[in-house]
């Protein structure tokens, strides 16, 4: 009885033994890739801000609305900001050329006036000194015509300089008048929120009447024809990543369908808080409707080799070691490796029957 029981234990060993899941390495192309998540955003999308602080006064746009370069989104107002430009308005008229011409006038009178009077004085002064040479007058008359002479020159050259100083001056004023005007207007061009580029509008986070500041997010806007694909690239891959390598993407929006973008850019910054990268991406096979935020698992392809010897990576003992049928544990050199196999690059060959740890 004893014996037939350790013959009975050594069939079920054998027979378990017998069924090990066992494999062989085969010939086969592998592509290696680098796994990363992520999510679409419409090209150059992005928050639309306030700019000024105030209130909604008008919204022009709605929601998937298209909208062109340039195109008035939101009307802002603020009374103190009527109130300045209004002034700035009054102060431009006023200091213009056409408000301060009766000045002009008036000083260019003077300088007529006193120039008048210099000629008179200097006819006098003259006469009185052919007078003198004759010795026809005293020599206090000469001497009080020189000095009416030289007093009238004196007045007739500051008429010229308060003339000229006061042109100079009305011009400054009329130009920076205008200038404050540009300003002002310009600042009441801000509570104008316009589109930077042809798009579509994606979301309106306010309402008419909303109170907002000059940092708040009013608006979602971005190009709804093109997209870009961002994705999250841990540091110890990172590496690995290059320009123009092809990435397939799947998306729980699209199940079982797997579609094509290739690598445009790769941020050279490490993002602090998830240590990882960012990469962007362009569609080359993409899905027939897309939005902005739609998340996406994507697997960028680094490295290909035809012909590799692989095994199952199920098969490996710590990433360095396989079993073979007849027990023997063999050390391996890996290479290329994807989701289910590994390249092995020495320690095995075709011939050899490994089993399953």
């Amino acid at each position: 009885m004893y014996k037939y029981s350790i013959l009975f234990l050594l069939i079920i060993l054998v027979s378990c033994k017998d069924k090990r899941e066992k494999t062989s390495p085969v010939l086969k192309t592998i592509t290696e890739s680098v796994y990363a998540s992520g999510a679409v955003k419409s090209n150059q999308q992005y928050q639309i801000l306030a700019g000024v602080n105030g209130k909604i006064e008008k919204i022009f746009v709605a929601e998937g609305q298209e909208v062109e370069a340039g195109s008035k989104l939101f009307l802002m107002s603020n009374s103190i900001q009527q109130y300045t430009e209004n002034n700035a308005k009054l102060n431009a008229e006023n200091a213009s050329l056409a408000a301060n011409q009766s000045r002009l006038v008036e000083v260019e009178q003077q300088v007529n006036w006193q120039f008048n009077k210099l000629k008179l004085d200097s006819s006098l002064y003259y006469r009185q000194l052919a007078l003198f040479k004759q010795q026809v007058g005293s020599q206090l008359e000469l001497e009080q015509k020189e000095l009416n002479y030289q007093n009238a020159k004196t007045a007739y050259l500051s008429a010229k300089v308060r003339r000229d100083e006061l042109a100079k001056l009305i011009k400054l004023q009329a130009k920076q008048s205008v200038n404050n005007l540009k300003i002002s207007q310009q600042q009441a061009s801000d509570f104008e929120v316009k589109s930077l580029f042809k798009g579509t509008i994606y979301q309106i986070n306010k309402k008419v009447g909303e109170v907002v500041t000059a940092q708040t997010p009013i608006g979602l806007i971005g190009d709804s024809r093109l997209f870009t694909l961002e994705m999250q690239v841990d540091e110890n891959d990172i590496f690995k990543i290059n320009l123009n390598q092809e990435v397939l993407i799947t998306m729980d929006s699209y199940k079982g369908q797997v579609f094509k973008a290739i690598v445009n850019r790769i941020s050279p910054i490490m993002n602090d808080k998830n240590k990882t990268f960012l990469v962007e991406a362009d569609f080359t096979v993409g899905p027939p409707k897309v939005y902005p935020n739609i998340t996406f698992e994507a697997n960028i392809l680094v490295q290909r080799k035809e012909k590799a010897l692989l095994i199952p990576r199920n098969y490996l003992i710590n990433d360095s070691m396989v079993v073979k049928e007849n027990g023997e544990q063999v050390l391996v050199q890996t290479g290329l490796k994807d989701l289910q196999m590994v390249e092995i690059l020495s320690g095995l060959n075709e011939a050899d029957v490994i089993v399953k740890p």
